[in-house]
């Protein structure tokens, strides 16, 4: 059986019908309050801060895949991410079962230079901090061989259905609604987006290669990196508008934060848009030479395909 932990957000949701689809439909969801993706899906409610409930979660398990996502409150994630991560940590030693944990950046330097599974952990703020304790604590338990592991880390999404990102809201939530699209800091600098089904199939494909455990793996993007000039260019192509945008500066970012608790919450990943972000996944690629990756193009005509089928729902 292969247990998803954190199951009810898009990247689990991806990750359950592509592991239904190339590896099993002996699948197990587990959240607060999961829900089927699949009809073969059976469902576990529990809440991962407790560690009996999370022992039982993980119980007959072969693989679990922790993709747990905590609202953007600083508080919270120094609160419970530490401690979802060590009873996880502990249910996998104690069932005997493999975990793949999804991961995100906040830990890396927010500069130009590239991003490589090497890269030092120099985290900006609390966040950052979390995220690389989280890694730090598996990667120590790798190292003492008391686990089979596997760090699956992934940029900033972008994506199809609930997608919840920045570029997501601002840009492609902003085009749905007719309403002009923002950029934060610059439209100059280079981005590394991952499209998010393309982030749970190469989990899933991570999770069901034996050889790559006990390791950190970036997981693929489109390596035709574009600013968000050429992104919103693109867009406007592909929708067959011009899509206008505004680049909202750090001093109304610093501003607006003093009222709005999203702002307030942002405010330590904004350095990486005055940068270029260079994600290298290259080592994936030669691993997994076969995996197709979702181009911006590609990605963004779906996205346009989604949007006109759910207006065209409601009315």
């Amino acid at each position: 059986m292969q247990t998803i932990l954190g199951a009810n957000g898009q990247i689990a949701r991806e990750l359950a019908l592509e592991l239904k689809r190339n590896y099993t439909a002996d699948i197990r969801l587990v959240s607060r309050h999961p829900e089927k993706v699949n009809e073969t899906d059976t469902l576990f409610p529990a809440d991962l801060m407790d560690a009996a409930l999370t022992a039982k979660a993980v119980e007959g398990s072969d693989i679990v895949y922790l993709t747990v996502g905590l609202p953007m409150d600083t508080a919270r994630w120094v609160a419970q991410f530490p401690i979802i991560m060590r009873n996880v940590i502990n249910a996998c030693k104690q069932h005997r079962a493999k975990l793949v944990f999804f991961d995100n950046t906040y830990m890396y330097p927010q500069d130009d230079n590239p991003l490589t599974e090497s890269s030092p952990f120099r985290p900006v703020g609390k966040k950052g901090q979390v995220r690389g304790a989280m890694a730090e604590m598996l990667l120590a338990e790798i190292a003492a061989n008391s686990i089979d592991a596997v760090i699956c880390r992934a940029p900033e999404f972008y994506g199809p259905g609930n997608t919840q990102s920045i570029t997501n809201s601002l840009i492609f939530d902003n085009i749905a609604r007719g309403k002009t699209l923002k950029v934060l800091l610059r439209d100059d600098t280079l981005r590394t987006l991952i499209w998010t089904p393309d982030a749970s199939r190469a989990t899933a494909l991570i999770g069901n290669t034996p050889d790559a455990f006990n390791q950190t793996w970036h997981l693929p993007c489109d390596d035709n990196r574009l600013t968000y000039r050429q992104f919103i260019a693109e867009a406007s192509r592909i929708y067959g508008r011009e899509l206008k945008y505004n680049i909202e500066k750090k001093w109304m970012l610093q501003l607006g934060a003093l009222f709005n608790k999203r702002l307030k919450e942002l405010q330590e990943l904004l350095p990486r848009y005055a940068h270029n972000n260079i994600f290298d996944s290259s080592g994936f690629k030669q691993r997994f030479p076969g995996f197709k990756v979702t181009t911006y193009q590609q990605g963004m005509a779906i996205i346009k395909a989604e949007q006109v089928q759910k207006t065209a729902a409601s009315r």
